[in-house]
């Protein structure tokens, strides 16, 4: 295996907040990914830094009544906290407001300058009459000028994703003092976006691999087909009072805060180098053979896939090899937005006692490495992971290893009993091997580890189950065989504990010290070697098993939500604190319960688990997806009228629920072979149903 040199960068958090749930969809999959390829034995650094700039600092220290610097340090100290109570691991945890980001903030835009692509003109902006002072992009809101979307910040909407200048706001005012803005003139520095050699260049960039395909196809839209030009200059420049870096040789101007917080990734990595004497220049040189990926949220992507990479191209350096973009978090259902303050604190997760690794699990299982939402369901939430990781994962090793302990004092199996064991672990579980886990972890397609890695815990407990050791215990003379039979739940338990290494680390590091093992690496298997060559050495000793994870309890949950009521409640009267609903101020619709019917008549109905092998859009039909259905016997087209509620891309691969026995349909598309099971009113409330993870295509629903 070639061993791969990589950087690893997730946006900044900005420094005037707490580190929110929202926020750690992000840093959980990025440290996932790179705690996966550290265990294949690449180099992998991961950066990171807090945003320190702009007009918000500046207000909130005023307000709180010491310098921005004193307030950066002690958020700087908080975020740091934070993820390090969710075991997410920075090789180098920095701040923008550093001698090296100024460096190379001042190269760029020396170079950018030198190349013709900076100018200078004077512009009408918003001005508060009240504290006498310019209003950043962030203190101004309004109406978007796109969507007409009410309570949109000065430089994008959250809503439709389009990005514009303050002065485009209908019905505007200030959010420092609610004034209603007027308009001044004074002297910016721009960035010329607009120059065709920025437009060619981006428009092969966005279509070169660089991005996911949504992302792409998104880029394009702002772009424009060649021959149109769509950009717009990007104001680089913000007026004092401002708290940032000031630009050379424009005294009172400093660099507006979305210059330097990209340039904060390569700030953090100087510092890096200097500290562990790295080759800088072979991570950023613009023919370096070096990867470079960046892991954002889909609301910063215009600036990553288009500001960014501009930048960086016409400044000499090379440009990142892929730009990960994930979807927002959703809360049972509702939207989280730090604006409006509905979050839950990583602080309040973890102050409430409750283990980070079920939130890593619980996101791994979410993330598919698209740009779709996903939604922390907190029922679902306890089910899982008391199901997968306490029911199958922990369970294997709870049901075998105090028998290892107590009759054989800790050791395995060895001589033909473990030749046996591994018959038995290249017979019946040859499809352990590491290869189509790998592909998802290195796709980001992390659900679909989880899945596979699940599917495989299935199949351990359903052997250990079967063989029964609690009763071969009972029985005289069959020591060799209850030994062999724990010996083997072990060695699969120890199997599943690689895959789970990126997700669980404590979890992970307890279960070394249990087992008595190294580190645990990625494992590699050649083609033609068998799984049972993974397996840990004949007659190996464990230690005495210690409990390694609780179960969730509902009350955890509920203290939970009542700590945050704020944050996970639109209307504050009424709202509940459980587990089981939030507070909803939408009314609700619920249609009557029909007619009964008899077991008889409900056993007609034939409904099977099946697996979405495909989906794609019907030429010419307005409602319709055409979905290829994998029923374990076969593989059967439904046509099925969820176009208004889903993309293709996001059901591919997702289990579901199908009538088998419907009579096929000949449709003016095609001949449609059953129906997929689905609930809500329509449009874009409609909602397939899943099963539960463990379920496998052709399994009959009773």
């Amino acid at each position: 295996m070639n061993k791969r040199k990589i950087l690893v960068t997730s946006a900044l958090p900005y420094a005037n907040g707490s580190i929110h749930l929202g926020h750690l969809v992000e840093y959980i999959q990025t440290d996932i990914w790179v705690r996966f390829q550290k265990m294949r034995g690449h180099a992998v650094y991961y950066v990171c830094a807090d945003d320190t700039h702009g007009t918000p600092i500046m207000l909130r220290a005023e307000k709180e009544g010491i310098t921005p610097e004193a307030l950066i340090a002690r958020v700087h100290d908080e975020h740091y906290d934070d993820f390090t109570g969710f075991h997410i691991h920075f090789d180098n945890y920095y701040s923008t407001h550093s001698d090296e980001t100024r460096h190379y903030s001042e190269v760029i835009y020396q170079k950018l300058k030198a190349a013709g692509l900076i100018t200078v003109r004077g512009i009408e902006q918003l001005y508060d009459p009240q504290r006498n002072m310019f209003l950043p992009d962030r203190f101004v809101k309004g109406e978007c000028p796109k969507c007409s979307a009410k309570d949109q910040y000065g430089d994008s909407c959250e809503v439709c994703g389009a990005a514009y200048t303050p002065t485009e706001l209908k019905n505007p005012y200030s959010a420092v003092s609610g004034a209603t803005p007027v308009k001044k003139s004074s002297e910016h520095y721009f960035f010329s976006l607009s120059d065709e050699r920025c437009v060619d260049f981006l428009r092969r960039w966005t279509r070169a691999g660089h991005l996911q395909p949504e992302a792409a196809n998104k880029m394009h839209e702002w772009l424009g087909d060649a021959g149109e030009n769509k950009m717009s200059d990007w104001d680089i420049s913000r007026d004092a009072p401002y708290f940032g870096f000031e630009i050379p040789d424009a005294p009172g101007k400093y660099f507006y805060v979305w210059l330097d917080a990209p340039i904060g990734y390569m700030g953090s990595f100087k510092h890096l180098c200097v500290r562990e004497n790295i080759d800088f220049d072979a991570y950023w040189h613009r023919e370096t053979e070096t990867e470079l990926y960046h892991f954002i949220g889909k609301d910063i992507l215009y600036f990553h896939a288009l500001f960014w990479p501009a930048m960086l191209e016409h400044s000499g350096y090379r440009t990142p090899t892929q730009i990960f973009a994930h979807g927002f978090l959703t809360v049972n259902g509702e939207k989280m937005s730090k604006s409006r303050g509905t979050f839950i604190t990583a602080h309040s997760y973890l102050k409430q006692g409750l283990n980070p690794e079920w939130l890593r699990y619980y996101y791994a299982a979410k993330l598919n490495g698209s740009m779709e939402d996903i939604d922390l369901n907190l029922d679902d939430f306890i089910a899982r992971v008391n199901s997968d990781l306490v029911g199958k994962f922990i369970n294997i090793a709870s049901r075998c290893a105090g028998f290892i302990t107590k009759r054989f004092d800790g050791r395995l199996v060895d001589g033909e009993g473990y030749k046996a064991l591994q018959q038995t672990v290249d017979e019946r579980f040859s499809g352990w091997r590491p290869d189509a886990i790998e592909q998802a972890f290195e796709a980001r397609d992390f659900s679909l580890a989880v899945r596979l890695i699940m599917k495989f815990a299935d199949e351990a407990n359903e052997m250990i189950h079967t063989m029964a050791p609690w009763e071969i215990a009972r029985e005289a003379g069959r020591d060799a065989d209850l030994q062999r039979t724990c010996s083997l739940g072990i060695q699969l338990f120890y199997l599943l504990a690689r895959y789970l290494k990126p997700i669980l680390p404590e979890t992970i590091r307890q279960v070394e010290c249990f087992l008595n093992c190294n580190k645990l690496i990625w494992p590699c298997l050649a083609a033609n070697e068998p799984v049972s060559q993974l397996l840990l050495p004949a007659g190996h000793t464990i230690h005495a098993y210690q409990h390694l994870l609780t179960r969730i309890e509902s009350k955890q949950i509920d203290a939970l939500v009542a700590a945050n009521k704020q944050s996970l409640s639109t209307e504050q009267s009424g709202a509940t604190t459980t587990a089981k609903a939030v507070a909803d101020d939408k009314p609700k619709t619920v249609a009557p319960i029909a007619g009964t019917i008899t077991i008889d008549d409900f056993s007609k109905i034939d409904l099977r688990v099946a697996e979405i092998v495909n989906a794609e859009h019907v030429e010419g039909a307005e409602k319709l997806l055409k979905l290829t259905l994998d029923i374990g016997s076969e593989q059967r087209t439904v046509f099925a009228g969820i176009k208004s509620a889903y993309d293709p891309e996001q059901l591919k691969g997702r289990m579901t629920v199908m009538v088998a026995n419907l009579a096929p349909r000949q449709m003016k598309f095609g001949l449609s072979e059953g129906m997929v099971v689905a609930a809500g009113n329509g449009g874009k409330e409609l909602f397939i149903l899943s099963p539960d993870t463990g379920a496998q295509p052709g399994m009959r629903v009773k």
